[in-house]
């Protein structure tokens, strides 16, 4: 944006506590807090509350959270019983802390922008993996978009239509909160094509790279992975090291510690689509504009 950062100093107390200043008068002034909500998610969501609240107290005109991954996404519908929808408490928590409208990138879930009485922009990082596959120089008719499961048809669908190329679907069964279950292929031929693989996150690994067995047992040439958040917990890092793919690409949405960077791992930026994101905002302009 060719803007500088604004000054804020940010602590912990010897027991812990969260401690904030702001080093700079703000009032009257358009605050954007940019903060991904990302492992250790509870420090940072905590962190922002505490952050927003001190802003909340110094009189800004507006205060926008710009949410590069929103953590508790995935917790956003009971499919048991006596369990919490997280997702919708942290939208209450974020309103409640003063929020004024929200930007957010690849919610896990879209009608998460519902659980929010304030604005909601959602943007998406298509056109920076897009423009991933398209430096690759491959026509169409040479790969396969794959979708990891049933539920990710949709996204590989809207991919499809800005990359060309065939669509295979894995049916993927879960057989627990952290396995699942690669069965069968449907969909187009993958033998002897470059396959890509597109998700939202990877968190286990477990889906893309149960994936990409099946792609390989099927006579894939190639296997690219490609995803907005790389969570990266548990053992993902040995999955995906083990894993028959060429090449993982994420975004930095979620800072990529040294632990966790492997070869086959490339790190594509969204600050261009946030930063415009946030412009827009700022002048009152429209933000749909992004999505095509």
């Amino acid at each position: 944006m060719g803007d500088t950062l604004g000054l804020m100093t940010v602590t912990s107390f010897p027991d812990t506590e969260i401690m904030v200043r702001i080093d700079e008068d703000v009032r009257g002034r358009d605050i954007f807090i940019v903060q991904p909500t990302c492992p250790p998610v509870n420090e940072n969501l905590v962190e922002l509350l505490v952050i927003m609240d001190a802003f909340k107290r110094a009189s800004p005109s507006r205060m926008t959270v710009v949410l590069p991954y929103y953590g508790y996404a995935r917790q956003d519908r009971k499919d048991v019983g006596r369990v919490p929808i997280t997702a919708k408490l942290v939208a209450n928590l974020l309103t409640s802390a003063g929020a004024d409208r929200i930007l957010a990138l690849d919610l896990h879930a879209a009608q998460i922008q519902g659980f929010f009485d304030i604005p909601v922009d959602h943007l998406h990082a298509g056109p920076v993996l897009n423009e991933y596959v398209r430096s690759l120089n491959l026509a169409p008719s040479d790969y396969v978009l794959l979708s990891p499961d049933e539920g990710s048809i949709k996204k590989t669908l809207t991919y499809q239509k800005k990359l060309g190329g065939s669509i295979a679907i894995v049916d993927k069964r879960r057989s627990s909160a952290t396995e699942t279950n690669q069965a069968n292929l449907i969909g187009a031929s993958l033998e002897g094509k470059t396959v890509f693989i597109f998700d939202d996150m990877i968190s286990t690994a477990g889906s893309v790279v149960g994936a990409a067995n099946v792609a390989k047992r099927n006579g894939a040439k190639e296997i690219y992975v490609l995803a907005t958040h790389g969570v990266l917990c548990g053992n993902a890092i040995e999955r995906l090291r083990d894993a028959p793919i060429k090449e993982i690409v994420v975004t930095d949405s979620i800072p990529l510690p040294p632990e966790k960077q492997l070869p086959k791992i490339r790190v594509q930026s969204v600050a261009a689509l946030l930063a415009e994101g946030i412009r827009r905002i700022h002048h009152d302009e429209s933000v749909s504009k992004l999505f095509s």
